[in-house]
């Protein structure tokens, strides 16, 4: 039996029932996410970069005040959006090497694209994936082992910058090199696959995932001068200050391509039949575009692990919400699954649907189980959940695992069998930014919050393989 399995037929039944009930399709679906984008980046957000394209979409629809990431680096981050699940269940720890690694999104996890794929969609992937490709003779699942019908993207970062990149494949093969930039190109594919490559009687999902902001960074020039002033540089100095308007020049490419894209979506069907949703993977590297949150890309604060989060569907998502409640990545799944009336994959889920605050508007409230976990070993703090207003972030307690950029297989052990010291209380609803620990004054809080956490941990700790010794 294949991995499907759980996946019921009915939903064959169900795409009739709602053909006959109101004489349409289910929607097309369309996930927009950038690389390393921080969650004070947008103008809609209250950033710095002009980006009216994604701006329309929040206006259209619902944006996420707090929106958090799978994870706060990029691998991770992106099994648990297609998923659902803690990335650690999925197989994927840290971002991935493929060169030295046997580390990948394991293929027998459902993802998004499969479950939309077995509901009549046609699929496609562009862009970045970073959730492991064959290389250097290891043997790993591409983006069709994984649900999708086409894929045109790259292992990791576009190389040797976002101008004119090298390394992109196309179902399977090699590219070469191609001239413009990566976000462009992206949409550029995108369009070339809606014209020439899908079944346009079937509803589709475009799974779009930018390059940029990852370094190494490249922006036409007119951008990059358009981009000069100083809410760009503000709070940075060095390196960081000279680099700050190229960045943002970068995001404001990547708004230009997305509003090509949006223009072609309108001609391929009206509107309120695409749902789009936007994020980004995790916090930034510059760190004055994470708000006043503390931390950046790569650590377990809040600044590492906000990100924008924005829904947009005419008539059926309400326009103009501003949510605050918190969400995240890993609620996108099951609340595709609602949304869609699609049944869920029969495994553990660690996202909640969210549907009633899209549909229903502000002041439903949702019921999440499951409070937000986050686990990452090069991290300091190492552990972090989110439980209503409360957040508890814990320290390691092994001194015998490396705090490394890039992950060695040999340590998993280490991370599965690792415990936490040091744990830390904040109540986000009064200090947001994190500056007071309060672990001492509500230790009744601390422990509940802890038994919470370690529960949690071990039951993603049992699902993670060991691809020391080639888990699958």
């Amino acid at each position: 039996m294949t991995k499907m399995r759980s996946i019921s037929s009915t939903v064959f039944a169900i795409a009739i029932l709602l053909t006959s009930l109101y004489g349409v399709q289910r929607p097309n679906v369309v996930i927009l996410m950038s690389d390393d984008l921080g969650s004070a980046d947008l103008s809609c957000y209250n950033g710095p970069v002009n980006t009216p394209a994604i701006d329309g979409l929040a206006a259209k629809g619902v944006r996420f005040e707090t929106f958090y990431a799978g994870a706060s680096v990029c691998s991770p981050s992106r099994a648990v959006l297609l998923t659902g699940r803690h990335h650690i269940r999925a197989g994927v720890y840290n971002w991935i090497y493929d060169q030295t690694q046997n580390s990948h999104l394991l293929e027998r996890e459902i993802t998004i694209a499969e479950l939309l794929k077995q509901a009549g969609y046609e699929t496609a992937h562009l862009g970045k994936w970073h959730l492991g490709l064959p290389m250097r003779g290891r043997d790993k699942p591409t983006p069709v082992q994984h649900g999708f019908d086409y894929w045109f993207a790259t292992a990791n970062n576009a190389e040797p910058t976002h101008h004119n990149p090298v390394n992109f494949i196309r179902n399977g093969k090699a590219v070469g090199k191609l001239e413009g930039y990566a976000c462009q190109l992206v949409v550029d594919e995108a369009i070339h696959w809606l014209d020439n490559h899908r079944d346009a009687s079937a509803p589709f999902f475009l799974n779009v995932w930018f390059h940029e902001p990852h370094r190494y960074l490249a922006a036409p020039a007119e951008l990059i001068a358009a981009n000069q002033g100083a809410e760009h540089t503000a709070g940075l100095d060095g390196k960081a200050q000279a680099e700050a308007p190229l960045y943002s020049a970068t995001i404001e490419n990547t708004d230009k391509a997305i509003a090509r894209l949006l223009t072609k979506l309108g001609q391929v069907a009206p509107p309120e039949n695409t749902l789009i949703i936007y994020t980004s993977d995790n916090g930034s590297f510059m760190k004055n575009r994470n708000g006043s949150f503390r931390g950046h890309k790569g650590v377990n604060w809040e600044g590492g692990l906000r990100v924008p989060g924005i829904f947009c569907w005419p008539d059926t998502i309400m326009p103009g919400q501003v949510e605050e409640t918190a969400a995240g990545m890993v609620d996108i799944l099951p609340t595709l699954c609602s949304l869609l009336q699609i049944e869920a994959p029969e495994v553990h889920l660690d996202g909640t649907d969210i549907a009633a605050l899209l549909v229903e508007g502000k002041g439903q409230g949702v019921a999440r189980p499951q409070p937000f976990y986050w686990q990452l070993y090069r991290s300091t703090p190492i552990v972090a959940i989110r439980d209503g207003d409360y957040t508890l972030v814990g320290m390691r307690d092994n001194e015998n695992l490396p705090v490394t950029n890039r992950m060695n297989e040999k340590w998993i052990p280490l991370i599965k069998n690792g415990g936490y010291t040091d744990y830390q209380l904040f109540d986000l609803s009064k200090d947001p930014n994190q500056t007071t620990d309060i672990a001492s004054q509500f230790p009744e809080k601390v422990e509940a919050l802890k038994k919470k956490l370690l529960a949690i941990n071990a039951s993603v700790m049992a699902d993670g393989p060991d691809w020391h010794l080639k888990g699958k």
